[in-house]
Formats: structure tokens, sequence, C-alpha cells
């Protein structure tokens, strides 16, 4: 409906200024990929949820049905709708790299699509917003991104909690409960920790392998508490023998001490049960939830250092953020947030008196609208009260009437639909009036 086209148009031109005062680029990328550029880059539960494209003529013509269905899936179907930006924005860089300057940054706002059951804060299409930088692999960007975040926010009037991890300080994790093949399976059960809770952790990461032993390990991450800089320091003791934990408690330090330069207005954390179950993130990793609202996630992002080798494009770093537009959406309506007047299709109304009339109000409006200022003249010489009852329904501010006299003298009678006043004003000054 129009209305919420207003209010979500507001979020995507909010989300773009931000964007384009960080000098990122526009693109956009097709709804369908193929299905070997999509599967195995969302991880188990990822694929599960992408929506498969059933191949076009009689693509049923040589199955045997009594073959296991995985089999004969990607021989019916090669195609599927994109489950995020990000890895097509991937195959995008590798296709387009002879035509890029790197480090490239690039935007995106285009719908999503998830093969989910739907409910409050999960849909089967929705956008998102994305922000990527590749070819570097400067902490700086990641610093920007949480400025993007902090700056998004704060023009939205929503108050955030930007939560911070690091794939390789979960790496280290896994190192030291002596599990590192079990990385990803830590990893996904991790993510569900405000899901599911800590006994429902335990509960999967034992389904998934991980011994009690292991498991009573993993505990002192989740009871660590301080600062970031404390969580740190007293995960340096814990990563001794992990190479891989001690590089990411020196990238999170130093990001760390990078944000506090900034000094954002959103409350940052470090938070080291924050997992992201995407399988491709290497690095800092980043997370947004709304404060005082029952919602999931609102942003996202990291850092993935090797996402195009995939595609035949190794050793290219990236990192980026991606804002779920509507879950950002439903946490604005929930707050009350949005701006008054949105939906506010015209600003003034000329009343429709008769073909006379109405000639002299078209070349008002004419001038109106090349000055910017949404006009709208009454199509039919209906009734006043039909005309003056659209206007009300319709929330618009100014109606403007043109008579006999006003012709004569070349003004126009303006009405304030707030306070019923009404004005006389020069045709010629319409737009300073209004």
């Amino acid at each position: 409906m129009p209305q919420e086209m207003a209010r979500r148009n507001y979020i995507f031109d909010t989300i773009r200024e931000v964007f384009r005062a960080f000098a990122f680029e526009p693109i956009e990328t097709p709804s369908l990929e193929n299905l070997s550029t999509l599967m195995g880059k969302y991880g188990e539960e990822g694929d599960k949820l992408l929506f498969k494209v059933l191949n076009s003529g009689d693509f049923m013509k040589d199955v045997d049905f009594s073959e296991d269905y995985r089999k004969v899936a990607p021989r019916i179907c090669e195609r599927g709708l994109r489950y995020d930006l990000t890895v097509p924005f991937a195959r995008f860089v590798v296709q387009h790299r002879d035509q890029l300057v790197f480090p490239f940054r690039r935007y995106q706002l285009q719908p999503v699509w998830r093969a989910d059951r739907p409910q409050k804060g999960r849909y089967r299409e929705f956008y998102q917003c994305d922000a990527d930088m590749i070819g570097s692999t400067s902490l700086l960007n990641e610093v920007e991104l949480v400025q993007m975040i902090d700056l998004v926010f704060a023009k939205l009037g929503v108050d955030v909690v930007l939560k911070i991890n690091n794939r390789k300080i979960l790496a280290g994790i896994a190192d030291c409960v002596q599990a590192p093949d079990k990385l990803v399976d830590i990893t996904v059960a991790i993510d569900k920790l405000d899901k599911i809770g800590i006994e429902g952790v335990r509960a999967e990461l034992a389904e998934r392998g991980l011994s009690s032993e292991q498991i009573v390990a993993l505990q002192p991450v989740f009871d660590l508490q301080g600062t970031a800089e404390q969580k740190l320091e007293q995960l340096a003791t814990m990563f001794a023998a992990s190479e891989v934990g001690q590089k990411g408690i020196e990238e999170t330090r130093s990001l760390f001490g990078l944000i506090a330069a900034v000094q954002p207005t959103c409350t940052v954390e470090l938070d080291l049960t924050l997992a992201r179950g995407l399988n491709y993130y290497t690095g800092a990793i980043f997370e947004v939830k709304a404060q005082g609202v029952a919602i999931g996630s609102i942003c996202g992002g990291g850092r993935y250092d090797n996402l195009t080798g995939i595609f035949g494009m190794p050793d290219v770093s990236g990192v980026g953020i991606s804002f779920g537009a509507d879950r950002i959406y439903d946490v604005l309506t929930e707050l009350d947030l949005f701006p008054e007047g949105l939906e506010q299709a015209a600003r003034v109304l000329f009343v429709n008196f008769g073909e006379k009339e109405m000639q002299y109000c078209l070349q008002c409006a004419t001038q109106l609208r090349r000055q910017g200022i949404p006009t709208l003249v009454y199509p039919d010489a209906a009734k006043m009260k039909k005309q003056m009852d659209f206007a009300n329904r319709k929330g618009i501010p100014y109606v403007a009437f043109v008579g006999e006299t006003e012709m004569d003298s070349h003004t126009v009678t303006i009405k304030n639909m707030t306070t019923g006043e009404q004005t006389s004003v020069p045709a010629d000054e319409i737009a300073q009036h209004l």
C-alpha cells in the first residue's frame, strides 16, 4: 500500500544517503543465480533454505524416481533465487574484474529469498541493503562500516547495540577445546544462543559430535565478563597455543582501538558468542540489535578473505554489512519512529470549478511542479464537499481555489487545512507561500 511504500522508501533513502556519503557505488545483480554459485556458501541450514527453480522444458524426462531426491534435484534445478547479496557480488566482481578499480566499494538494495516459515521478523522475500569494500585488508574498512551503522540508526532514531566478534577467535576457541575440525558445528550452535539458550546450545553441540569434556571446556567463553579489553586479555591466556586465536585477538584489539578513536554514539560491545552462521566469514563479524524491541538482528556482516576464490579469483579480501530493511521497518513501526507526513503524496490540491478555471489551475500547477512541489488538480468539476473530503482523506495540507475573482486579479486563494486560515496569494508567489 502507498503508506507502506512511503515508509519503506524512507528507510531506503536514509540508508542510500549514508552509503553515498562514504563513496560507495551502486550495482545490481540478477534475482536468479546458478545453484552451483549459491550452494555450500551459507552452511547446512542455508542450503536447505535456498529456493530452487525447475529447469525449463521437459525437465522430468530422464528422472529415475527411485533415486534419492538429493541426487535428482541438481539435475532438474540448475538455478535458484539468491539467498543474499554477498555471494552474487563476489561472482559479479570476478566477472567484471577487468572493468573495476580496486579497492572497489559497492552498495546494493535488492530483494532476496529464503524458503523459511514466515513469522515476525522472518520472511520468504525481503530487502537487503548491502555495502561492501573488496580488494583491501585494512581494518579502516571495518571502522567505516561501524561508522555507517552508527549514522544510519542515528538518522532513523533507533537506539542500537552493535556486537562484534572475530571468526579467528572462534577458531581459537575450537583449538582450545581440541576440536578444530568442529569449527563450523561450534559456530552454528553458538549462533543460536539467543534462540535456544545455553542448555539448547549444549544439546546441539552434543548432537554435532562434541564430547561432554569439550562442551564443558567451552563454558569459560560464555562466562567471560568485563570490557572488550578485559575479555581479550583473558582470551590471550586461553589462546597461548592457538596461532589463529592470537591473530583474532590482535585484529579485534586493533579494531576496538580504532572504533574508540571515532567515538560512535551507539553502544559497541565484544560478544564472544556472536558467530554469524554463514560459512564464508573469516575475520571480524558484526550484528546489530535494536534496544527495546523483541526481534532478531536488523543489520549484520563481516570480513570474508577468499569468497571470490571459488569463482577463480583467489586472495581477494572483502568486508561488508547488510541492513535488513523489513526488520528495520518493523522496529520503526513498533517504536513509532516514522516521521509524520511520509505518505503525503500532494502538498496542494487545486479545486476544479469548471473548464475555464481548470485551465488557469493547470498553469499554476505546472509552475509548482517545476519547483518541486507535489501538486494535484482535481480531475472533475465535482461538488465542493466531495473535493474537500478527498483532500482531507488524502491528508493534503493545502487546498487552492480559483474562481472569476482570482482569475481577474491573477491570484489564488489558499486554505490551510489544519488551521482553516484562507489567504489570497499572487499566482507567481504560490510556491513561496507554500
